[in-house]
């Protein structure tokens, strides 16, 4: 409180409600926050009805390229037992797009630019999504599983192959759109024109901080001290060595 004031008016101003200088600063940036984080919801509500409109038919329809996936082989598709795989083959079947009806992609080899067929295989699911997938007992013993390690994940991971994918052949087939979604101007317009506010004032890594709690433009050099630490790193080998030994103690 001002001693200017409390002079002035008494100590009987004391009991009034009046905020300081600092407290009406403080006061601003929570009204700005809480208006960034209203904007992040009403985003979100806006983006929840864009994609809620539905679609509508495409006339006439265009073609985007082609589309490849797997069917049943001729001869397995005439067996009587063309029901059961056709089932397997709903739950791991892939699809593949190319703008080209081959399906080459340019591929380096010794020095020379080649095209080579694109390869596709069937889906190889993970323990989680294979138990996700509802397959039955017999189903089950077509499958069998093996460790590989993926890069994107950083360890070995288990996944489930089929065993006879001789069953399955691959066709092509135009990739014909038939349909887009509709379009509301108003929503667009108001999307819009929260997206340049935000970005025009630098406003995105403020709001993602206090919805999230965290920013993701951060500095490479805040990621690298969040890795994990070389425990040995910076060590000779009689320290490691004595390290070791006390942990198997």
């Amino acid at each position: 409180m001002d001693t200017k004031l409390i002079q002035q008016y008494g100590e009987e101003i004391l009991s009034y409600r009046l905020r300081t200088a600092r407290q009406k600063k403080r006061m601003q940036h929570e009204d700005f926050d809480k208006q960034l984080i209203q904007l992040y919801k009403e985003e979100r509500s806006l983006y929840l009805q864009q994609r809620n409109l539905g679609w509508e038919p495409l006339i006439p329809p265009v073609q985007r390229g082609w589309k490849r996936f797997f069917v049943l082989r001729e001869d397995v598709a005439r067996s009587k037992q063309t029901q059961f795989f056709e089932n397997i083959l709903k739950k791991i079947n892939t699809e593949d797009w190319s703008y080209r009806k081959d399906f080459r992609v340019k591929k380096r080899r010794f020095g020379r630019k080649t095209y080579v067929v694109k390869g596709q295989q069937l889906l190889k699911p993970c323990e989680y999504h294979f138990n996700k997938l509802g397959f039955t007992d017999a189903e089950k013993q077509f499958f069998h599983s093996e460790f590989s390690y993926e890069k994107g994940f950083g360890k070995f991971i288990k996944r489930y192959v089929f065993n006879e994918p001789w069953r399955f052949v691959l066709r092509i087939r135009p990739n014909t759109i038939d349909k887009k979604r509709k379009v509301d101007s108003e929503l667009e317009s108001r999307l819009q024109q929260m997206h340049n506010y935000l970005e025009r004032n630098d406003y995105k890594k403020r709001q993602s901080k206090i919805v999230h709690g965290y920013t993701k433009y951060r500095h490479w050099r805040e990621e690298e001290i969040e890795k994990e630490k070389y425990v040995f790193k910076n060590k000779s080998l009689n320290q490691i060595l004595d390290a070791i030994q006390e942990e198997v103690l």
